[in-house]
């Protein structure tokens, strides 16, 4: 079986025989119920293979589609013009990007049409262009724009400062953003010639919308429809790459079913709307299957660069944002708001919709997937113990020091880390601030743990236990106090009778309460007692 990886071309993957998740019956439903489109979903997962298999369609390439659902459904079979625009392959940090890209698009355009109209204004442009492809052609123009966001995202919160055609001196991100919305704005005129229209990007911008200036598009991003658009769906997964997961299942010396089970804890979890159809992440699954690994492929491919920033200059914990219910305003439309990254945080794919209450319409956000929670978890704490070893690194010290029952060791490492963040406590002048910010600390370190099998807040019948991490050989029942002690730690353990569940556990079970001192910027006690 060949994966297309890296190949968004519908053309290609279809002539060179890849293996293809048959989308067309969606598709087909998209074209015949609507007219212009905007669809947001996360990077790599299948918006520009959408684009071009559309793009192949409007093109009237029927021969392509043989034996694909579609095949069955059209009859026409008719060719458009299409004018495809990609955003993706280009850097906006540099001021004069934007305006090459669109002149050339337009230039090419113009030159496909035998257009000379010497205007310079890329929306009259392009309007000229609609109307002199319907005429020469008889039929409306299919226009097709991949990325639309990016051109903004690559200068999102960055002090770029660029002088407009009127002398004013504005960020590069505005200027980005009203060149776009002045060309955007000719499809309000250009309706007539219009037979279709998509939009896709990772983020829906709604302050100062590139929009205004046409009418609104639908947008299908969290429409029950279409939730399966994009992504594979367990259904597609076991019908298509039936094969690939025997190979897998072989080589990781499991059974079919545990596979299945562990690319879903992996790579599955996606929802996009209320239908809560489980979507597997595609990037992921073509590279697990490839390379036979169940490995981070996704978030291994890279962290964007404006969620960085964002994240850095925001004052939200992640701890405070997920496993929580929002109304869909509050994560649907971007708003450019540092201090507010739910909305950027989820639609890059980081935080998906986890559940829907009917009655309040209000959803539940948390991670996706076990692959997504510790790649985000790293990057997070790769940026907040700054100036340390890596938190990879890090835990894999932990992880060896817990399976050996050395706990000396994990005192040491653990002391070691606070010691080097401790300015951060110390500059927390308010008890409450020192507290929330504590509280995030060891929810970044029991996530980091839960890289491997370690549970936070586990819930008891007597409350609710502040870490636990289950070894081969132990179990580690872990309580933290801020300005306490050790010793209440332990009695809270003993009281609650948190160590009960594992009374009948063949493996060591260890208690440890570790007090952790605002003052000292450290811990301060640190005991450990085994329950025999």
């Amino acid at each position: 079986m060949k994966y297309p990886i890296g190949i968004q071309s519908f053309d290609q993957i279809i002539e060179d025989g890849y293996v293809y998740v048959d989308k067309t019956d969606l598709v087909y439903k998209l074209v015949k119920e609507g007219k212009i489109y905007f669809l947001s979903r996360p990077r790599r997962f299948g918006k520009s293979l959408l684009i071009s298999t559309l793009k192949s369609y409007f093109q009237g390439k029927k021969d392509l589609f043989k034996g694909l659902a579609i095949d069955k459904l059209e009859t026409e079979w008719a060719e458009y013009p299409v004018f495809h625009i990609s955003f993706g392959a280009s850097n906006f940090t540099k001021h004069g990007t934007l305006d090459e890209l669109l002149c050339k698009y337009m230039s090419d355009f113009e030159k496909e049409y035998q257009i000379d109209t010497g205007l310079q204004d890329y929306g009259l442009r392009f309007r000229n262009i609609l109307k002199e492809a319907r005429k020469k052609t008889g039929r409306r123009a299919v226009v097709l724009v991949d990325e639309y966001d990016k051109p903004m995202l690559d200068v999102l919160e960055l002090d770029y400062y660029v002088t407009d055609s009127e002398g004013n001196r504005i960020k590069l991100e505005d200027y980005n953003r009203n060149l776009l919305r002045g060309f955007y704005g000719v499809f309000k005129d250009a309706d007539e010639d219009l037979q279709f229209v998509l939009l896709t990007g990772v983020t829906k911008f709604s302050q100062v919308s590139v929009f205004s200036g046409f009418n609104q598009p639908d947008d299908i991003s969290m429409s029950g429809k279409y939730e399966a658009l994009c992504g594979i769906t367990k259904d597609e997964l076991l019908s298509v790459f039936d094969e690939p997961i025997h190979e897998l299942a072989a080589k990781l010396r499991r059974s079919y079913e545990d596979t299945v089970e562990l690319l879903k804890k992996k790579y599955d979890g996606y929802h996009f709307g209320d239908e809560m159809i489980d979507i597997f992440n595609p990037f992921s699954i073509l590279n697990c299957f490839n390379k036979l690994q169940l490995r981070n492929f996704w978030f291994a491919s890279g962290t964007p660069s404006y969620l960085v920033r964002l994240l850095a200059h925001c004052n939200e914990n992640i701890n405070e944002l997920v496993g929580k219910y929002y109304d869909a305003s509050q994560f649907i439309d971007y708003k450019a708001d540092v201090e507010q990254p739910l909305p950027m945080i989820y639609q890059s794919g980081y935080l998906t919709i986890k559940d829907f209450n009917e009655r309040l319409y209000t959803y539940k956000l948390d991670f996706p997937n076990e692959e997504v929670r510790n790649g985000f978890i790293d990057a997070v704490a790769s940026g907040y113990f700054k100036g340390n070893q890596s938190p990879t690194a890090w835990i894999i010290d932990v992880t060896t020091s817990l399976e050996k029952g050395d706990t000396a060791k994990f005192e040491k490492l653990m002391t070691s880390l606070l010691s080097s963040i401790s300015y951060r406590f110390q500059r927390k002048q308010d008890q409450m601030e020192c507290e929330r910010y504590f509280q995030y600390t060891f929810y970044l370190i029991v996530k980091m743990l839960g890289f491997y099998n370690a549970v936070a807040e586990k819930e008891t019948s007597e409350g609710r236990i502040d870490c636990v991490v289950e070894c081969p050989d132990y179990v580690y029942i872990i309580e933290f106090k801020l300005n306490g002690s050790a010793e209440a730690a332990l009695n809270q353990i003993d009281e609650k009778g948190y160590a009960k569940p594992y009374a009948a556990d063949s493996r060591k079970v260890i208690v440890l309460g570790i007090n952790f001192s605002s003052e000292k910027g450290t811990i301060d006690g640190f005991r450990t007692k085994e329950i025999l």
